[in-house]
């Protein structure tokens, strides 16, 4: 059965990796305007993080492929590989 989010839902769960590193906060998620999937997931660094500094920040912001993402739940679960 799948379970839907609603997306400001998302906003401002703690987006961690799946070895327990914290990435930041969600903001926002990139959508196709065409298809209406999820691209990315969008998320404010903890600047504290050292994953979150070797990730690629574009104007202060993370984009996460959406195939990183494992689960959404009390936290958004990201594989690191994946990116």
């Amino acid at each position: 059965m799948v379970k839907f989010i609603i997306g400001r839902q998302l906003v401002g769960k703690k987006v961690v990796t799946n070895d327990g590193f914290d990435v930041g906060r969600f903001i926002d998620a990139d959508i196709s305007p065409i298809t209406g999937k999820i691209n990315a997931f969008i998320v404010e660094p903890n600047m504290d993080s050292n994953i979150a500094n070797k990730l690629k920040i574009d104007s202060g912001q993370i984009k996460i492929p959406y195939n990183a993402v494992q689960a959404v739940n009390d936290y958004i679960v990201i594989d690191r590989k994946s990116m």
